[in-house]
């Protein structure tokens, strides 16, 4: 249960020589960094410390990498390990080196799954086959080479589709939907599990559960599919379901109640399992308008509340999610669901429950002709300035992986170099615990051979990146207020310092709670 709290790119990406540590530091040509803090309690900031928007200290900033349908990774079937491992590094590379800190994976696109699963299927993603076994489980590998770069690693799941193609005449035996052909209904082409029964709930919460035990992930995600999107198949058939669990509640309001019963035991059973582990929902952009609704946007397209059962704000009431990402897909100015408007709407519901927001962000639709502000190269870093002035904002999320590498009109480049000019840790949400590493300790700078000084540090217990800051010439202290003096997050103890100066280094946990800083002049 969340308690109310303050709510809060062309990066140069060097590989260090202990260990895999990625420096995620600033773009040419940017002025030198500030920053500074004590061992043990960092020192309260100088008076002329005051936060720089451009520099958020704590800012997530992540990528969606989708699965189904081959959307991102790997990019065809029946690829090598070799290859995919190879695909999935450059995509991981290509989100460093914008300074992005976090991964969200689609790991069971369909009741599949792209691990070692004795509860369903390998995903036909991965060799053109479903049931068929790849030869590796991938999960460890893209968790690890996540965490080698500084990326939080969110497995993404969803919770409802038991087959993307067709009925179940097509999944191989022993699949769920097989075994348990009462669980399913068929709807526009696809099979879905019935959100109405305790059964599905039961098999859901078992598949989540499983992945977090087994697994080092930071985070479990759902996206916006819950109940199916209105197609062209009539009616969702869920009647008998209905009949015995419905409760004299109208057919709407049961079918809600259902989706908020598996969002609020899925909570309970991911921080049964592992209390740091971060669980959060992607819901689509609209709760409900205006004219439906007096608490609703100013908004006039579908209602997510209505129509795929989707009720974001009572999770955020009853703090049954760590975070809420709504996926705001459309510009700046589009009458029907104005970005101006729907932001600030989704910044309201948030304040003071201790709930974050992070933003979804439509990457792909950039060169597009659904609307004409997506042909303006700056729509996306125009999105960001406007967060800014909303502090429940704590950061975006891009879809999809693709699209941000192919970088269309250059519009993700706009966005590093007016958004993201320096890293960012994570915000930090109290409910999932954590603690300061120690301070650092031995630092040292060493001779210069070219590329710089070394420096380097006895690692710090607990700790599972470092970060370092350098002061500027006067020496003022404001590495806790923002992070305009962040010059490096790394993953090892050791940074090529490239100038000479006073450096601060400090230790930060898994989920980024902060040391006091060590200290070191570079001549």
């Amino acid at each position: 249960m969340r308690t109310g709290r303050p709510l809060l790119a062309a990066a140069a990406l060097a590989v260090l020589t202990t260990g895999a540590a990625f420096v995620l530091g600033p773009g040419p040509g940017e002025p030198p960094a500030a920053g500074s803090a004590k061992k043990k309690t960092a020192a309260a900031p100088p008076a002329s410390c005051k936060a720089d928007a451009r520099y958020p200290k704590r800012q997530l900033r992540g990528v969606w990498i989708a699965t189904v349908k081959n959307i991102d990774w790997p990019s065809r079937t029946g690829l090598t390990p070799d290859r995919q491992r190879a695909e999935y590094v450059r995509i991981l590379d290509g989100a460093a080196k914008r300074r992005l800190n976090a991964v969200f994976v689609q790991v069971r696109p369909a009741s599949d799954a792209l691990y070692r699963s004795s509860l369903e299927p390998w995903s036909q993603y991965l060799t053109g086959t479903v049931g068929k076994d790849p030869g590796w489980d991938p999960l460890p590998f893209l968790i690890a080479e996540a965490h080698k770069r500084g990326l939080e690693f969110h497995a993404w799941f969803n919770p409802y589709r038991a087959s993307y193609d067709g009925g179940a005449g097509k999944l191989p035996a022993g699949h769920p939907a097989r075994e348990h052909p009462g669980w399913t209904v068929s709807y526009d082409g696809r099979l879905y599990y019935n959100p109405g029964l305790p059964q599905v709930r039961e098999h859901v919460v078992k598949v989540v559960t499983d992945v977090v035990k087994r697994y080092d992930v930071d985070g479990v995600h759902f996206d916006d599919y819950f109940y199916p999107y209105p197609g062209q198949g009539g009616a969702f058939d869920d009647r008998a379901a209905f009949a015995k669990y419905g409760k004299g509640r109208s057919l709407a309001d049961w079918r809600r109640q259902n989706v908020n019963t598996l969002v609020a035991e899925v909570d309970a059973a991911v921080h049964a399992a592992k209390k740091h582990v971060k669980f959060g929902i992607s819901p689509f952009g609209i709760w409900r308008n205006k004219a439906q609704d007096p608490a609703g946007s100013a908004t006039s397209g579908m209602s997510a509340y209505d129509s795929i059962y989707a009720d974001a704000r009572a999770w955020i009431k009853a703090g049954t999610v760590d975070y809420v990402l709504p996926q705001l897909y459309w510009p700046i100015g589009f009458k029907a669901a104005d970005y101006k408007a729907l932001m600030p709407w989704w910044a309201r519901q948030v304040k003071g429950t201790g709930v974050d927001l992070y933003i979804g962000q439509a990457a792909y639709q950039v060169g597009t002709r659904t609307d004409k502000a997506w042909s303006k190269p700056g729509e996306l870093s125009a999105q960001l300035t406007l967060n800014r002035g909303h502090q429940q904002v704590e950061g975006d999320v891009y879809f999809s992986a693709k699209n941000v590498l192919d970088n269309p009109l250059g519009a993700m480049d706009r966005v590093v170099a007016a958004h993201y000019a320096r890293p960012a840790l994570l915000p930090l949400i109290k409910e999932r615990g954590g603690d300061a590493p120690a301070t650092p300790v031995g630092l040292k700078a060493g001779e210069g051979k070219g590329e710089g000084a070394a420096l380097t540090w006895t690692p710090s217990e607990g700790a599972r990146a470092y970060a370092v800051y350098r002061l500027p010439a006067s020496g003022a202290d404001c590495h806790t207020v923002d992070a305009r003096d962040l010059v490096a997050l790394v993953t090892s103890p050791s940074f090529a310092a490239n100038k000479p100066g006073t450096y601060l280094v400090t230790a930060l946990d898994r989920l980024q709670h902060e040391s006091g800083a060590a200290r070191v002049t570079v001549r």
